[in-house]
């Protein structure tokens, strides 16, 4: 009758023990892959794709573009977003195009580009031929 009280995605990426984390003095020239979590604190200047989650701290800077499954922003981006859930928080800068299916924005948060917020379901229904 009553449904379990499930977590969301960005819940449960807080709650998560991140076995990457790129510290403030990390600056890398080039693309980025990992299968689980990552923290990112330095600098990224090239395309991000972290499968499982990413938190990008307050000091962390990525020029390119970000490809997660989830993904939390207290820093800035300066690319495109491929994310099923976002938040950006107050401290959070995105200048780029975001696609997303969940988005969160706490005040102060900026974001700057265009926003699609397509469920994979719904370009499913789109595609479907008319009888």
């Amino acid at each position: 009758m009553f449904k379990k009280n499930q977590k969301s995605p960005i819940t449960q990426l807080n709650q998560e023990e991140i076995l990457t984390i790129l510290g403030e003095d990390f600056e890398c020239e080039g693309n980025i892959r990992c299968i689980n979590s990552a923290r990112i604190e330095g600098k990224i200047s090239g395309d991000v794709s972290i499968k499982k989650g990413v938190i990008l701290g307050e000091k962390g800077i990525i020029h390119g573009n970000l490809e997660s499954e989830t993904a939390i922003v207290f820093g800035t981006v300066n690319g495109n977003l491929k994310v099923k859930h976002l938040e950006i928080k107050q401290t959070g800068r995105i200048e780029g195009d975001v696609k997303t299916e969940n988005l969160v924005i706490e005040m102060g948060g900026r974001y700057n580009g265009k926003l699609d917020m397509k469920i994979e379901s719904e370009k499913i229904i789109e595609q479907t031929p008319s009888e």
